[in-house]
This record gives C-alpha cells, sequence and structure tokens, in this order.
C-alpha cells in the first residue's frame, strides 16, 4: 500500500510546475513529460539547432494535433528570443500547463483545443539564457546568440537591406513558419510592458520615430488591446518609466527596427505577429514569477482566440480539386497578401465590416464580397475558379506575371512613397 502511494505521489509530481527558472534541460524534461503524459493532445517536436546544436524546442497543443482537420487554424507564442529576457520562458510553461490540465475541465480551453493547434516554443535562444546572469534587469549580457547577433535583428526586412548573417535559429523559425500556415503569433521579450504591432520599419527610417501604419493596423490595433486589457495592469500603459497609451504602441513609433521577426511573419508568411513586452526586469527574481503569470494568464488565452474571428474558407478549381498556394489579398489592403494551405484552406482576421476577398494564381482572379460578424469567422468557399481574360484580370487586380500583378506592385511603391513624404 505505502509502495502504491508513493508511486501515485511520485507520479502525479512529474505534473508539478514550480516557479522557478528551469534550465534548459529542465525545461526540454518537462515539454517531454508533457508529451508522454498527454499523447492525444500534444506532440512534441524540434524546428533545428542552435549554434550550440540545442534543440528548439516546440509543443504543439490541439486534439489529435498533428492529424489534419479541415480549416483548423494553426496559432503560436514564442519565448526567450533574448537570451537575458527570461520571464516569458516559465510563462510559456505554466501556459502550457494550464492548457493541458484544463481540457476536459474547461469547456471554453477544451473548445479552443478542440477547433485550434496551438504551437509553443518556450525558448528561441537557449544559447543566449545559458550566458544570462539571474537578477540583471537592464544589461545585454546574453541577450545575442552563440554568434552575438540579436535575433530580433536578423530578419529579411521588407523596407530595408539587412547585412546581418542570418543565423540558424532565424532560419529554423522562418522554415517553420513557411511549413505551417500560422495565422496568428506573438513573440514574448521584456524591458518594459506594451504590445508592440506593425511596422517596426519603414524605407530610409535612419532611426526616427514615427507611426508607419499597415494595411491591416485597425486589426492590430484590436489585436493589441486584446492582450493589454486582459492583462492585470498592461492597459493602464505607465510601468518602467515609459507611457504607452491603451499599454499599445505601433513598432516604428516606438523606435524602427530593421530585421524584426514580427514584420517578416507579417509581410513574407502571411501570418499576424505582434510582440509582447511582459517584464520591466529582464530576468528578475524568481519569486516574482507567480505575478507573471497570473498579470497574464488570461491575456495570452483569450489573444490566441481572436484567430477565430475575419474570413476562412477553402478554394476549389473546376474540377472540384483544392488550391494550394492560391494567393490572396483582402481589397484595400492589397499591400500584404497570405496564401491558401497546402489543403486550400485560407483565413484572415478582420474586424465586423464588409469586405472582398480576391484570389490570384497565374492568371486566375476571382473576387467575393462577404460580410463579417463580431465574434465568429465568414465561411466562404471560393468554388469552380475559372480562368479570367486577360481583361477581365486588368480590371481586377493587374494582369498577373507570374504571380505578381502590376498593379499591387505600383500600389507598394505608392504605399512606400506616401509614407515616406508624408508619414
Amino acid at each position: 500500500m505505502r509502495a502504491v502511494f508513493l508511486g501515485v505521489l511520485i507520479w502525479s509530481c512529474v505534473l508539478c510546475l514550480d516557479f522557478n527558472y528551469h534550465d534548459n534541460e529542465s525545461l526540454e524534461n518537462f515539454l517531454r513529460n508533457m508529451s508522454q503524459l498527454y499523447p492525444n493532445l500534444t506532440k512534441l517536436y524540434s524546428i533545428g539547432k542552435t549554434v550550440e546544436n540545442k534543440d528548439l524546442w516546440v509543443l504543439a497543443i490541439g486534439r489529435n494535433p498533428d492529424t489534419h482537420q479541415p480549416l483548423r487554424p494553426h496559432v503560436k507564442y514564442i519565448g526567450n528570443m533574448h537570451g537575458n529576457e527570461v520571464v516569458s520562458r516559465e510563462v510559456l510553461l505554466h501556459l502550457i500547463d494550464h492548457y493541458v490540465t484544463s481540457y476536459g475541465n474547461n469547456d471554453t480551453i477544451t473548445y479552443f483545443l478542440n477547433n485550434t493547434v496551438v504551437h509553443i516554443m518556450p525558448s528561441m535562444n537557449p544559447d543566449g539564457f545559458n550566458n544570462s546572469d539571474i537578477g540583471d534587469c537592464f544589461g545585454v549580457k546574453g541577450r545575442g546568440n552563440k554568434n552575438g547577433y540579436d535575433l530580433n535583428r536578423n530578419f529579411p526586412d521588407y523596407f530595408a537591406v539587412n547585412t546581418a548573417p542570418t543565423q540558424p535559429e532565424t532560419s529554423a523559425v522562418m522554415n517553420w513558419t513557411l511549413q505551417i500556415p500560422f495565422v496568428l503569433s506573438a513573440n514574448l521579450h521584456g524591458g518594459t510592458l506594451v504590445v508592440n504591432y506593425p511596422f517596426d520599419n519603414y524605407p530610409n527610417a535612419n532611426g526616427i520615430t514615427k507611426y508607419v501604419t499597415s494595411p491591416d493596423d485597425d486589426v492590430f490595433v484590436s489585436l493589441s488591446k486584446t492582450y493589454s486589457y486582459k492583462h492585470n495592469n498592461m492597459f493602464y500603459g505607465n510601468h518602467c518609466g515609459d507611457v504607452f497609451p491603451d499599454g499599445i504602441t505601433n513598432g516604428a513609433l516606438w523606435y524602427p527596427v530593421t530585421g524584426g521577426m514580427q514584420d517578416w511573419n507579417y509581410i513574407q508568411a502571411g501570418c499576424m505577429e505582434v510582440t509582447l513586452e511582459i517584464s520591466c526586469c529582464k530576468y528578475p527574481a524568481p519569486q516574482t514569477l507567480p505575478g507573471f503569470w497570473n498579470d497574464n494568464k488570461q491575456a495570452l488565452v483569450d489573444f490566441l482566440m481572436r484567430v477565430h474571428s475575419g474570413v476562412k474558407g477553402i478554394i476549389y478549381d473546376q474540377d472540384g480539386k483544392v488550391v494550394p498556394s492560391a494567393t490572396l489579398k483582402i481589397k484595400g489592403r492589397e499591400l500584404v497578401s497570405f496564401r491558401s494551405s497546402k489543403y486550400g484552406e485560407y483565413w484572415r482576421i478582420l474586424l465586423p465590416g464588409t469586405y472582398t476577398l480576391q484570389v490570384f494564381n497565374g492568371i486566375n482572379v476571382t473576387e467575393r464580397s462577404f460580410d463579417v460578424h463580431n465574434g465568429q469567422a465568414t465561411r466562404l468557399d471560393i468554388r469552380s475558379w475559372t480562368a479570367a481574360s486577360d481583361s477581365t484580370a486588368m480590371h481586377q487586380g493587374g494582369l498577373l506575371l507570374g504571380y505578381i500583378p502590376i498593379l499591387p506592385v505600383l500600389l507598394i511603391t505608392c504605399y512606400q512613397m506616401k509614407l515616406f513624404f508624408f508619414n
């Protein structure tokens, strides 16, 4: 009887997640334990290696997460991108624990995980973490990877040439993001309390701060406020010696960044991403961790739930086959496109209103109007897709050369000129 009791106690403690800092080995062990304890709800995988050959671990959470379910969106959180900004590592471990222990017990989270796959990477920079010092609130030791590069200045930039050599961590994240059709994302940092949203940069920025509006600025503001107002106090906007109305800021208005991850996700991968700054001190004392989890818990959950809003659908050709890799745009927001998945699926987060979806593939152009209502995603499938004539293609968005329409190219140029001359 005593042996049985001890066995149950030991087994239950596998589930115990304390409020302390977990080194890279402990972090990996926790993720492995979760994947073994919840095999039908989680899948552990590595997206690649760091400079020091450490795995970049991701835990996918959702009902049978490695099984494709039509129109089930994928979302992600990435923590510890700067190795010395460590609160996110622990907060994301507790989010994992919250998800798996709430499944089947909390109706909202159960429904969410039945209809969403959440991918969580607690640390994008485990090498930098190993070089960081507890109690260092404002320093930069451990910020970069083993080669000393800032990973949040290492992505290809739409507005400027990024001359920094691409690091293995960056390559791994880009390849991963382009393989999975992520719809919504956030990367977590430390140093202040604010939600930062695109654009982070503009042409010839030269360090001059100004508001640089993206085509989906209304959506990004709304997403950012979802997080800041669900956070226990971020929305006050006066933390860490900074002032951010509503606890949010446009990236370039705060300070321009070349090579940031959130702009790359949005422009190149079609995934709406924001940056979450969740602690004034970058590496605070461990006894503060319960407070950080309590402050961010509901915000982390509610932010990802926003993926189930806007529009979604599947694209079919004349033969009823799905159309993968079709280029899609929302009319009036043509600067940034997105693509259908290999199953022909697409998703786009939008606020309530009336919109027109444009679908491009070669010379095929289709437009469909639709309405978005509050609290739900509109289903809009494109069926019996037929090729448009050249004149129709010109009328609907420009004659396509390969996958690039002439008119949107001109729109991009005009948009950049507008940013440069009028903002």
